[in-house]
This record gives structure tokens, sequence and C-alpha cells, in this order.
């Protein structure tokens, strides 16, 4: 997935917002970045490993370390007695696994890991192009991408006229 994540993070966290009616823009922030915030490894994928091992195997890709920091911090959030931070915390964990579940489509995620080092990928990509994004781009898979940024589209011109 490449250019999809940030508006499917969109499309989630404003159905949150439409069944929870908490409709903060901070909680809207918090699930936008929260869509996209694994990727943060491409950092140091390209900068520091000089792109060696897939930024997939990052522990900001695996499924089950966020789930164990999710789980730190809904304890942190009772102990503290602020249970009306729940909806940030599963706004983010919902849209991090999002991310993930996104991603599993057309390149692999270790769901498992460390439990199993079973790589989930549901579509092969097939290698045509040289130049690796155009195998993405040009195979039918980017039409999930696309139909997810026009149905983005949708929701947000039917927010905007709620609004005026």
């Amino acid at each position: 997935m490449f250019i999809a994540h940030l508006p499917a993070g969109y499309i989630l966290t404003k159905y949150i917002q439409h069944k929870s009616v908490n409709s903060s823009l901070r909680l809207l922030r918090l699930g936008l970045i929260a869509s996209i915030f694994p990727d943060i490894d491409l950092f140091y994928f390209y900068l520091v490993d000089n792109s060696q091992i897939l930024h997939h195997h990052y522990i900001t890709h695996l499924p089950l370390a966020w789930l164990a920091l999710a789980s730190i911090l809904y304890g942190a959030v009772l102990l503290a007695g602020k249970k009306q931070y729940l909806i940030y915390l599963g706004v983010a964990l919902v849209n991090v696994m999002l991310h993930m579940f996104l991603d599993s489509i057309a390149a692999g995620i270790y769901w498992l890991y460390p439990l199993s080092d079973m790589e989930i990928n549901l579509v092969q990509i097939p290698v045509i192009y040289d130049w690796w994004i155009w195998n993405f781009v040009f195979h039918w898979t980017f039409l999930l991408e696309i139909s997810i940024i026009i149905t983005t589209l949708i929701v947000w011109i039917r927010s905007c006229k709620k609004i005026s």
C-alpha cells in the first residue's frame, strides 16, 4: 500500500467519531497520524539501514508489538483513572492495525512474530518493471487504493456539507 494509508485512516476515524459522538479534531488528527505512523521506520530504512532489510521486518510493522504497547498503555490509563482517554488509545490502535492489514494485501506482515515467523501476504505482486514501484502501480491491487481514496473524498465532502 502506497497512498491509501492516510485516506483509510480518515475513513476509519470518521466512522469511529460518528459511532462514539466524539467528533474532536484532536481524535481525527490522532487517527490520521496513527494510520501512517508505522512507516516512520522508512527514515531508518533509507538513512541508516541503506535499504538492507525490508522495513516491514522492523518493530514498527509488528502487530504484536503494538498490541503489547497498547495493553501497557491501557493499564496505565486505567490506573491513572483517566478512562476518557481510552477512546484515543483505541483510535490509535485500530488505525495502526488498519495500516498492517492494508500492508498485508500486497506486501508481507509478520502478524504473529515472535510467536511465528510466518509472513502474511494476500497477493504476490510479480516483478515486471525495472522500477519496483511500477509493479505495484500497474497491478490490480492499486485499484483498491484508488477506491479508498475515492471513498475518502466522498466521506470528506459529506462531512463538509454537515458543517455548513
